[in-house]
């Protein structure tokens, strides 16, 4: 495909729509961008900074920062993914550490700081040939975006991948506990106050409860090449 393309990609949690994003950049050879990895880094920052303490968050404080935070990602050809770089720094790893888990929430709930991702995210994305997942793309980050798709799954699929990823990490946990948890995160996402989890009104919908991601690399050919034919 020679034209390039904005792939937006939003939806429920634990729909696997991270794996699908980077399984259509690597086949289409475009910039996979991790939102969700974006704020963490935000909230790594916030951390080093002394920002939080004690699961108290110094909203000015984090605001004050925000001009002083860049973020990118570089491809990592030996392990054939794209890393996170904070200020310079991979930071892939480190994002990924339960205190930066227990407080992304808290961070990425401000205004302000939604409003330095959108940027920073728009920055990124000005050459197009990205493919960028989360919950506000379509309607908030990119609403001009050439594909949008709405991910979702029903919510024991979703209980239940979620669970057999951390029973997979050799942790123990109650499926029904994972299932709350989804059904919480569902509610949350829907009705919070800055950019809220919405379908755009273009957006296609894909119920991947029964597919598997071959399955969902078919189906999004599909949509690819009437987008190429200007279908």
């Amino acid at each position: 495909m020679d034209k390039k393309l904005i792939i937006a990609i939003d939806g429920y949690s634990s729909c696997g729509k991270s794996t699908f994003a980077k399984s259509i950049a690597k086949k289409l050879n475009y910039l996979y961008i991790d939102s969700g990895a974006m704020y963490r880094a935000i909230t790594l920052y916030c951390i080093r900074k002394g920002l939080i303490d004690n699961q108290k968050v110094n909203k000015k404080g984090i605001i004050s920062e925000l001009d002083n935070i860049s973020l990118d990602f570089v491809y990592n050809s030996q392990k054939n993914i794209y890393e996170t770089f904070l200020n310079s720094e991979n930071v892939e790893e480190k994002i990924r550490d339960t205190d930066v888990t227990s407080l992304v929430s808290s961070v990425s709930q401000i205004a302000e700081v939604r409003e330095r991702m959108v940027e920073l995210q728009r920055f990124i994305g000005k050459s197009k040939g990205i493919v960028m997942d989360g919950r506000d793309i379509g309607t908030v980050v990119f609403p001009n975006a050439d594909i949008k798709i709405f991910m979702t799954a029903s919510v024991d699929i979703r209980a239940k991948r979620r669970y057999n990823e951390i029973t997979g990490k050799g942790l123990k946990i109650d499926f029904e506990e994972v299932k709350k948890s989804i059904i919480s995160r569902d509610i949350a996402d829907e009705n919070r106050d800055i950019s809220p989890l919405r379908r755009a009104d273009e957006a296609i919908v894909l119920d991947n409860s029964k597919m598997s991601v071959e399955e969902q690399m078919i189906w999004i050919t599909g949509i690819l090449e009437k987008e190429k034919n200007g279908c």
